[in-house]
């Protein structure tokens, strides 16, 4: 593997008197996926919240191209695009204000254009001025594809945390998902994923396996 480009070091976890993970470490080189599978309740979103810097670890640390990071620190937010498992999206918002408006949270300059262009890729344009609350499930999840397209690459969120990111997606979207990662990857990004399902990428990817520590 590459030079790591984000490393969990002997990271640990607890939530009250359940361990979610201990003794933790990987390091995720330019160009690789790691996939995290594993039944609910095992930690996977805790360690992506984790390793995005929202959770505080009880032991080990974070570290971002060579250096370790604090919680909610400068350099994790620079280099981390996070999106969890829930849309985290406005009702009232069309799909393009919506896209616009996590664009902006995330500092990403892309312009009206490129928006457009990535709305048309993942198959939103038709429904662009439609309020979010209008939209299905699956294009709500869409709106995070185009900004996934929009996030590509090592120029600007080199690091990629994904919790279940084809939830509600049909299997155009779930292919679609694949392609972005791949090209994500293949332009010396990272991901970082976690999903019950397979995970088909044609990149370099490993697989962490976690498990109920009793």
């Amino acid at each position: 593997m590459s030079a790591a480009i984000l490393e969990g070091r002997d990271l640990g976890l607890a939530r009250g008197v359940k361990q979610l993970f201990s003794g933790l470490s990987f390091a995720v080189g330019s160009g690789h996926a790691l996939v995290l599978r594993g039944p609910n309740g095992v930690g996977k979103t805790s360690l992506l919240r984790v390793l995005a810097g929202l959770t505080e670890a009880d032991a080990g640390e974070v570290w971002v191209r060579a250096k370790p990071t604090q919680r909610l620190s400068a350099a994790s937010r620079s280099a981390m695009l996070y999106i969890g498992h829930a849309n985290a999206l406005k009702d009232d918002f069309t799909a393009a204000e919506n896209l616009t408006d996590q664009l902006a949270l995330d500092a990403n300059p892309a312009s009206a254009g490129q928006q457009l262009e990535a709305l048309k890729v993942v198959g939103l344009f038709e429904r662009r001025d439609v309020l979010t609350r209008r939209l299905s499930q699956g294009q709500k999840r869409r709106i995070g594809l185009a900004r996934l397209h929009l996030s590509r690459g090592a120029a600007h969120k080199r690091v990629w945390l994904l919790d279940e990111p084809t939830n509600a997606l049909d299997g155009d979207g779930s292919a679609l998902f694949l392609q972005i990662v791949d090209a994500h990857l293949a332009e010396g990004g990272v991901a970082v994923i976690a999903t019950h399902l397979p995970m088909a990428l044609s990149g370099k990817v490993d697989e962490m396996h976690m498990r109920e520590i009793v």
